[in-house]
């Protein structure tokens, strides 16, 4: 008999099995593939977002005898459309004009916003989901459906070409509550209920604790809201009519029914660009924060 042998294993004891190993192995060729491509398609759309930017800037630097040409380099750089866009229109005036315009609608409707989002999410009241769901309504509506009773109201409030006749009619945005009431709600319910036993009322619960952890969200909103009201042509040119009080209308100035004058229309377009910007790259890192906590509860 060979003493060499195994032991024999006990009577009852269960066979050996091999558990597989549950961690994941090391990335292969097809996951980094797939990351490869992602990333080269999100550099393709980055280029073609970047060109019509880029495309506005060179145009308005090239010489006034080149300003159609199809060169993607301008060369020489000419300032000349710049100088005539600055003779032309008032510029520092429609500068200030737009940002005032601009700023006031964008800090009414975070601040209407604002109040209508903590209302729907920290409190309880009757018919609370039905109101906000006519928000919500509201935001489906076509501004062309309220432009006509709106301009006849500003009309009987002898606001028209003013620049109040075009912040009054977009103090409030559905948009703004729809987003801030998710933020609210994502805050701690057991916070507003600590901060308002240790005897803090509704008001001042609001502006220590509720505000102060939606910064990113205001930041990102505040933004966007910005933009938008920056960007309007429609709404300013029916309420300003024939007056070029801001930056957009002035662009008129450069269009006529013999043709347009790219050079200074691009030029007056590059200096409408600079503040939002400068805003965004004030800003950048909380829009990111917002938006990336939008996701999260």
């Amino acid at each position: 008999m060979d003493r060499t042998a195994s032991p024999a294993a006990p009577v009852g004891s269960a066979p050996t099995v091999a558990i597989p190993d549950p961690r994941p192995g090391p990335v292969g060729a097809r996951s980094r593939v797939r990351e490869l491509g992602g990333h080269l398609v999100l550099g393709l759309l980055g280029v073609v977002c970047i060109v019509p930017i880029y495309w506005l800037y060179a145009t308005s630097l090239r010489a006034p005898e080149d300003v159609y040409s199809l060169n993607p380099f301008p060369w020489p750089l000419s300032l000349a459309s710049y100088a005539r866009a600055w003779t032309v229109l008032d510029v520092p005036r429609l500068l200030v004009n737009t940002t005032v315009m601009a700023a006031m609608i964008a800090l009414g409707q975070l601040l209407t916003g604002l109040l209508a989002a903590y209302a729907f999410a920290a409190y309880q009241f009757r018919f609370s989901r039905s109101l906000y769901l006519l928000f919500v309504a509201t935001w489906l509506v076509p501004f062309q459906v309220t432009m006509l009773p709106n301009y006849v109201l500003l009309n009987q409030l002898g606001t028209l070409n003013t620049i109040a006749g075009v912040i009054l009619p977009n103090l409030c945005s559905a948009l703004a509550v729809i987003l801030l009431r998710q933020h609210v709600r994502s805050i701690p319910r057991d916070l507003l209920d600590a901060a308002r036993m240790d005897g803090r009322g509704s008001w001042a619960t609001l502006w220590s604790v509720v505000v102060p952890n939606l910064g990113p969200a205001l930041a990102a909103l505040g933004v966007l809201l910005f933009v938008n009201a920056w960007n309007e042509y429609f709404w300013p040119a029916l309420v300003l009519q024939r007056s070029n009080a801001v930056l957009q209308l002035g662009l008129r100035s450069f269009m006529g029914t013999e043709g347009n004058d790219w050079g200074p229309m691009m030029a007056t377009a590059g200096l409408a660009c600079l503040p939002v910007l400068a805003l965004y790259l004030v800003l950048q890192r909380r829009i990111v924060d917002g938006f990336v906590r939008s996701g999260l509860r």
